[in-house]
């Protein structure tokens, strides 16, 4: 957004959008309090943003004093750039704009590769509020986030050939031909192959030169993996019948070639394989959306981080989720995705073996095979933690659900949502939490408002209003129940 010209229309969508990630609303009547520099810190540490002085929580402009603009200002230039109070300091230029004849102050706080303090405290963002940084963990997520140096890049002089499995190049080398007969591996030595994928590499830092760890999570030894990423796995649960453990469930720990084949042998073991035809050829609905999920979890992961990665299926949904070096937060939609690689070593290798294919692909296909086998969308929540939820019906079937609609039977329609009938009467965050509920993928209250970048707090509070309005009611229990529409 910057320090550009603040137009009515721009700040009336705001108003309306509400307090999320990166906006802020504060009422400052008497001049900017810690909880401004607080914001004004974990904006800086997450993904930059704007504040608005002048206006409620609750998005009511209540203005800032005429005869104080100046000085309110000033203050905030003052507070930012003194080291007393920010660690780094920062360099702010707020700007004052006239709303409804009221006067408003908007800070915008830039994106930054520094981990900053306020009076010695790290603040992040969550949704639509300032958090402390106290455990370690959050404290390695955020530098992390911060690092301009892909880690998969790192470089491990003391690996050596022999903490590396060369047993797996004959399967490379046939993966690779497989997906493109005439690929240059198949003609290529083992440490040829290395070489062409970019897994040997030199340290800029130290000019030494070594295996990087791409090459190590993707070849090396178990022992050797668990030695370098000591927390590394993936957590493959199933639990259908058992919901507050498990009905099935493996720790994979190996090299990422093999985690895959481990990965989709667990999905094809629990998932329906339904029946569909596409250019009059049967194909497999699950495997499709499986391996999208599973390349995803494998290749895009933040490998040095502790976070435990998962691969859980439920009654109703199933998902994955990682460590993940956030460009942004919320959602991520066909609309609005910018296909990044997190790492773009492993990823092009991936390529080169048929795992993935073009960057970008996997999100169109998640979206078009999901609403195939299930009959809604995914939901992908881009964060620290990355997440992928795809929503689970056994008894939908893409091909009756064709049949009724040219035969006139009655299908799906009742689950349509007719926004402009409903725009009178909600807000415009109870009608993104009902579109949620009613057209979504079972989610937690938590991935609701990681979606729409509101707090589960918000979310839970705006239920209770879609509740006392007569929009949904629940049936069942908090584990084994479900939301219904009832408009």
């Amino acid at each position: 957004m910057g320090n550009m010209f603040m137009d009515a229309k721009q700040f009336k969508k705001i108003l309306e959008e509400g307090e999320g990630i990166s906006i802020e609303f504060k009422i400052c009547q008497s001049g900017p309090e810690d909880d401004t520099y607080e914001t004004v810190c974990s904006f800086s540490n997450r993904v930059g943003g704007d504040i608005f002085l002048g206006v409620s929580n609750s998005g009511i402009v209540k203005g800032i004093p005429k005869d104080s603009v100046k000085q309110y200002i000033n203050d905030v230039i003052s507070v930012a750039s003194n080291p007393d109070n920010f660690t780094p300091i920062i360099y702010l230029a707020p700007k004052a704009f006239e709303y409804n004849g009221k006067m408003i102050i908007h800070i915008h706080i830039p994106l930054s590769s520094e981990v900053y303090r306020f009076k010695g405290v790290v603040y992040d963002r969550t949704n639509d509020a300032d958090v402390k940084v106290i455990s370690t963990d959050a404290l390695t997520a955020m530098c992390i986030r911060k690092q301009k140096v892909h880690t998969e890049r790192m470089v491990y002089p003391s690996v050596t050939d022999d903490d590396l499995r060369f047993d797996l190049f004959p399967k490379i080398r046939q993966m690779a031909v497989n997906h493109r007969p005439k690929h240059p591996w198949k003609d290529m030595s083992d440490k040829e192959i290395i070489q062409s994928a970019g897994l040997y590499s030199e340290d800029h830092k130290t000019g030494k030169f070594g295996y990087n760890l791409a090459a190590i999570m993707l070849l090396g030894k178990d022992h050797v993996i668990k030695r370098i990423c000591p927390t590394y796995c993936t957590d493959a649960i199933f639990r259908k019948v058992n919901v507050d453990r498990f009905d099935d469930r493996q720790v994979i720990e190996t090299n990422l070639i093999e985690s895959y084949d481990k990965l989709m042998d667990f999905a094809e073991k629990h998932l329906l394989d339904k029946f569909h035809l596409e250019d009059g050829k049967s194909i497999s609905l699950s495997g499709i959306i499986s391996k999208e999920m599973l390349v995803n979890t494998l290749m895009h992961r933040e490998f040095i981080s502790p976070y435990i990665a998962k691969f859980v299926i439920e009654k109703d949904r199933m998902y994955v989720e990682n460590a993940n070096r956030a460009a942004s937060a919320g959602a991520i939609t066909l609309d609005n995705f910018d296909p990044k690689p997190k790492n773009p070593i492993i990823a092009a290798f991936f390529r080169n073996i048929g795992y993935a294919d073009s960057l970008g692909s996997g999100i169109r296909k998640l979206y078009k095979y999901v609403k195939l086998y299930s009959g809604k969308d995914p939901l992908l929540i881009e964060g620290d933690v990355f997440k992928i939820i795809v929503p689970l019906d056994d008894n939908y079937s893409f091909d009756v659900e064709s049949f009724k609609k040219l035969t006139g039977q009655k299908g799906n329609e009742d689950d349509r949502i007719d926004e402009t009938s409903l725009l009178d009467d909600l807000t415009a965050s109870e009608l993104k939490v009902y579109k949620l509920i009613i057209g979504g993928a079972a989610m937690t209250t938590e991935d609701m408002g990681a979606s729409i970048g509101v707090t589960s707090r918000s979310v839970k509070s705006t239920v209770s209003k879609l509740v006392a309005k007569g929009y949904i009611k629940r049936i069942g229990g908090d584990r084994g129940g479900r939301w219904v529409k009832l408009k």
